[in-house]
Parts: structure tokens; C-alpha cells; sequence
């Protein structure tokens, strides 16, 4: 059984040691999970992917109560078929879904999966990203299936839904994307949920500003019905090899200009550093490269979260992540067995 601490990060290495788990048919034991929030331990949402793990793994899970710093995961194989998942909060739909997806094609196990909760929350891949940008490239690495989205689900009142249909799988292969290529289509939608159409149009007009689109690369998405107040900016930039997604989210005492600011400003960083990975899917894109055993992807400066990430996930594969730094702003991350 592998031995873990989880107290150098958050929820993400809990749920990333329960993919590998799965992945691999190895048990873990993680000790301080969270320790160092707010809020130490277990909420729902992690919960949730711990159930979602056990489900899928016909596993035995101890530990799994709120507010809980430690968990033991024995995995017994891996389960395929239909698996519904309530979070009952705004918590992260996308991540449960990240969490039990690696295993099911890895190993070539079909599923029908339904989670219902967030999908656009301000502290996770939102289902727009997971739609448009990470999916497709697992699509070219060998992943079968149809994703969709049932319903926005913001913060506090959730509500949303995803699905997604897997078929049977390739195993993953190796995926190499040293350059992103030309950008060939740029969008900014902004979504709201009973929330004043104006504010989307503040932010739309910043983002033209600032990002030069014109009246064909902007939208307003009103959802309805609606399941409780809320706002995003999602900011598209689909290029020759890959996809970026930047996310502002509306909240309480802050300007629709500074939200569109924030997002804009990300991608304006992107498209500065030539890469073609973000900061967020850099972190999304180790563990199926990982899996794959070889992989590569130009991307920013990489993050401490992405580096834990690569390491925890050294524990459990006979791989190896190098992080070289290549000038200018941009960083070259490659995978090997």
C-alpha cells in the first residue's frame, strides 16, 4: 500500500491518488488531506469523487466522512455501466468526472456517466474547458466518447449536470504538441444565470477591446431556466493543434469589467508565449500522458500544483515528468517511461 501526505496540497491530490489507484490496481492511504486550508479535510465534493472511485473500483473505502484528514483506498477492479453521482452542492462536477475517467479507458471499460452538481466553479475546469479543450485532445490519443452538458450549475446553488458516454476505448497514446500553430477561431461568450443581460455586455465589450474580436466573435448565453444567480466569461482560442479556455467568473462586489479583465488578460498571455498548453490544462494533460507513458506539450511557466501533480503521480507509474525551461516564457514538459 502506497503511503501518502496530502497536506502540501488540496482536494486535487486526493483525487488524482484515487485515479491512479484505479488506473493501476494499487491501494493508497493519504494522511492530512487539506491540513492546510481553511476548512481542513473532506468536503463534499471530494466525498463525492471518493464515492464516484469506489463505485467504479468495487472498492473499499475507509475514511470517507466530512471533515475527515485521512482515507484508505483498496481498489477491486474496475466497473463499468451506468453510475449517476448527486453532489447535493455547487462542488465541482468536472472533477468527479476526471477522477473515475482515466481508469475506464485505460482499461477499455464502456460507461454512462451523470453528475450532477457544479459546472462552472471558480476553483475547478469548468464544463466548457473539459468540452472544448481537454477532451478533444484525449479524443486524439485514443478516448471514445460523446460529452454533454445538461445544465449550468454556478456557485452556491449548483444544479447543473454532465454526462458522458464511453464507449470502449484504445488504451492512450502518446500525444507530442510542441507548438499550438495559427489561431484560427477566437470567441468570448458570456453565460448568466438570472443575472442582468447588461453585465454580460460590459464584459463582451472588454474583451473585444482587449482581445481585438469583432461583432461575429462575441455571444450571450442566458440560461434558463435557471437554478440560482450566476456569471461567466468563457474565452475561446481554438489554434491548429490545440484549444485554450480562460474563465472569469462574476462575483459579488466585483465590476463585470474587472472579471473580463482578469480572463482576457490570461489570454492575452497565452497567445504572447506562443505555447500550446495553458497553465490549467498543463495540469489536466500529465496523468493521461502519464498513462500513455510518453507525451510532450509546450506550455507557461508551470505551476506548484502542476509539479505536486507530476510528482504524486511518479509514485504510482513507472514514468519520469522534466520541466525545462526554454526562454522567453515558455516551458517544454515531457514525459518518458
Amino acid at each position: 500500500m502506497i503511503e501518502l501526505d496530502g497536506q502540501a496540497g488540496g482536494g486535487q491530490l486526493l483525487r488524482t491518488a484515487l485515479a491512479l489507484s484505479l488506473c493501476t490496481g494499487e491501494a493508497f492511504a493519504m494522511t492530512g488531506i487539506r491540513a492546510r486550508r481553511e476548512r481542513p479535510g473532506l468536503l463534499r465534493q471530494h466525498l463525492t469523487a471518493a464515492e464516484a472511485a469506489r463505485a467504479v473500483g468495487d472498492a473499499t473505502l475507509d475514511g470517507a466522512t466530512t471533515g475527515s484528514t485521512t482515507l484508505r483506498f483498496v481498489p477491486n477492479g474496475i466497473r463499468g455501466g451506468d453510475h449517476r453521482w448527486a453532489i447535493g452542492t455547487a462542488g465541482s462536477t468536472t472533477l468527479v468526472l476526471q477522477t473515475v475517467l482515466p481508469a475506464l479507458w485505460m482499461h477499455g471499460v464502456a460507461a454512462r456517466l451523470a453528475i450532477e452538481g457544479g459546472t462552472h466553479n471558480p476553483q475547478a475546469p469548468t464544463a466548457d474547458f473539459i468540452e472544448e479543450a481537454f477532451l478533444p485532445l484525449l479524443v486524439r490519443m485514443g478516448l471514445d466518447g460523446d460529452f454533454r452538458m445538461g445544465g449550468h450549475g454556478f456557485y452556491p446553488a449548483g444544479g447543473g449536470e454532465i454526462a458522458l458516454d464511453l464507449r470502449a476505448s484504445a488504451k492512450p497514446s502518446a500525444l507530442h504538441l510542441p507548438h499550438r500553430g495559427e489561431v484560427i477561431e477566437r470567441h468570448a461568450r458570456a453565460i448568466l444565470s438570472a443575472i442582468p443581460l447588461g453585465i454580460g455586455q460590459r464584459e463582451l465589450d472588454v474583451a473585444r477591446r482587449r482581445l481585438g474580436l469583432g461583432d461575429d466573435e462575441v455571444s450571450l448565453r442566458h440560461v434558463k431556466p435557471s437554478t440560482g444567480p450566476g456569471n461567466a466569461l468563457s474565452i475561446r482560442l481554438r489554434a491548429e493543434h490545440s484549444t485554450a479556455v480562460f474563465t472569469g467568473f462574476g462575483i459579488k462586489r466585483v465590476t463585470a469589467e474587472h472579471v473580463a479583465e482578469g480572463a482576457s488578460k490570461a489570454a492575452q498571455v497565452w497567445l504572447a508565449a506562443d505555447v500550446a498548453v495553458d497553465e490549467h490544462l498543463a495540469d489536466q494533460l500529465l496523468l493521461p500522458m502519464a498513462l500513455a507513458g510518453e507525451g510532450s506539450f509546450s506550455t507557461t511557466l508551470p505551476s506548484d500544483h502542476t509539479r505536486s501533480n507530476a510528482a504524486l503521480i511518479e509514485k504510482f507509474l513507472p514514468v519520469e515528468f522534466d520541466f525545462r525551461d526554454e526562454g522567453r516564457g515558455r516551458w517544454l514538459v515531457t514525459v518518458s517511461r
